[in-house]
């Protein structure tokens, strides 16, 4: 039951519970910048509403341009392996409002939306949140609730902004920096890195993907005014190897300082997953006592509960949309990579498989720096400009106007499920479809 303006009482589905939520707040994902708030002071709001529900349990806070939330699903399905129960806050969805907040890998319950936006109507309302603040809040709250051990929360965007840095972690994560909403966060590496520096923590230990040069001077300076043990994950672990093993991906890596490898097989198929791996695995053994400066275990976790976890990351926590095949002959892909740092991660494995002829259908959002990821493509690739149901996706006739400048030749067609059936239609058996540009657009392509 939820109290109407009027204060008589209204039953609401979870229909109406989400159609509020997503048409009466401003929602990032349909808008854009007018959804962004540039302060924490709604968010802090909440956080006083609720009494800080974060404090109940350990959290580990991810950023980053790229990666960071396979990054939060990897730690979240190893945690569970170990026997934690584990909340897992990431965004956007791809089907369904729930998949953004899970516990154990199951989404909260549909009853669970009703009853916050009904109990706590009043004060939505009052404070006027983003989409994103109250979504934020209702993870945070609905995980201590549910007696969550440890939560994975990943920022929506940025870092010091974001509404889930009212946190205070165990571990803060920054996977990478590459140029992407530089609307917000800055047109240059170092600016954009000192959005993502802003979940560092007065004494919380902060792991960092990848170490570049434009980039290092930023989190070294932010870590050393916070008093924050610093580690660079690719300084502590490199691949040595990678190769797919039917539904496995396994790799060969070593840590800094030994001779000796060690395996690692997860149930992902990105070849980009080695970034990924390198960060989560250094996490993992940082939240273990290992690597650390501070030599205190975290959290506990075995290696049998590792290798459990990372071989059943999907499976577990519900990862969607990373290299995620949903068809043979032809073989489709879908990839929710959707900028250059991500394009240049994905194009080359693309075009390394065997195909008669690429179809790719390809859609994006207004705001993407289309100069930046046009030459990536494939010039080989016959193109079905598309765009997803949102406003903040760029129409397709402007999108293949723009493609056509670098030589990227196709045909318009208006919706996701029609590029992907004339897609479908135009190709034969040995040639390969593949579906990307933006993550909305992958959404409506999934079964």
């Amino acid at each position: 039951m939820m109290p109407d303006l009027m204060g008589k009482e209204q039953t609401y589905s979870y229909a109406d519970a989400t159609a509020f939520l997503f048409n009466s707040l401003p929602m990032y994902q349909k808008i854009g910048k007018l959804a962004y708030k540039p302060d924490l002071s709604t968010a802090l709001a909440f956080d006083a509403y609720f009494k800080s529900p974060h404090r109940r349990y350990k959290s580990i806070h991810v950023a980053g341009t790229n990666g960071k939330g396979s990054v939060s699903h990897i730690l979240a399905s190893v945690l569970q392996s170990a026997g934690y129960t584990v909340g897992l806050f990431t965004s956007p969805h791809l089907k369904d409002f729930r998949e953004r907040i899970r516990v154990n890998g199951a989404p909260i319950p549909e009853e669970e939306v009703v009853h916050f936006v009904s109990k706590h109507e009043a004060e939505i309302k009052t404070l006027s949140p983003s989409f994103f603040e109250m979504t934020s809040a209702l993870a945070l709250e609905y995980f201590a609730r549910q007696h969550a051990d440890v939560a994975v929360i990943e920022t929506g965007m940025g870092g010091r902004l974001d509404s889930t840095n009212v946190v205070r972690p165990v571990l803060s994560i920054i996977t990478n920096i590459g140029m992407d909403h530089t609307e917000h966060l800055g047109d240059t590496p170092e600016a954009i890195a000192a959005e993502k520096a802003g979940i560092i923590k007065q004494d919380v230990p902060v792991l960092v993907g990848e170490w570049r040069r434009e980039t290092a001077p930023v989190f070294d300076r932010v870590a050393r005014e916070q008093h924050a043990p610093l580690y660079y994950a690719d300084h502590l672990l490199r691949v040595l190897r990678a190769e797919q093993r039917g539904d496995m991906q396994c790799f060969s890596l070593v840590a800094d300082g030994s001779l000796f490898p060690f395996e690692a097989a997860i149930d992902l198929k990105g070849r980009y997953q080695q970034i990924n791996i390198v960060t989560a695995l250094a996490a993992i053994n940082i939240l273990g006592g290992r690597f650390s400066k501070i030599r205190k275990p975290l959290l506990s976790i075995s290696d049998e509960a590792l290798a459990h976890g990372l071989s059943h990351v999907a499976a577990q926590t519900g990862l969607r949309g990373r290299w995620e095949i949903i068809a043979e002959r032809p073989l489709i892909i879908c990839d929710t990579g959707h900028n250059a740092h991500g394009l240049a991660e994905t194009m080359p494995q693309l075009q390394a498989l065997p195909y008669r002829r690429l179809h790719f259908v390809f859609g994006v959002v207004q705001d993407k720096d289309l100069d930046s990821m046009l030459p990536l493509l494939p010039v080989d690739a016959y193109y079905y400009f598309t765009q997803a149901d949102l406003p903040r996706a760029m129409d397709a006739r402007q999108l293949a106007e723009r493609c056509i400048e670098y030589g990227l030749q196709g045909q318009v067609v208006q919706t996701v499920f029609n590029a992907l059936k004339v897609a479908r239609g135009n190709a034969l058996p040995s040639d390969v479809i593949f579906v990307g540009g933006s993550t909305f657009v992958v959404a409506e392509a999934l079964p």
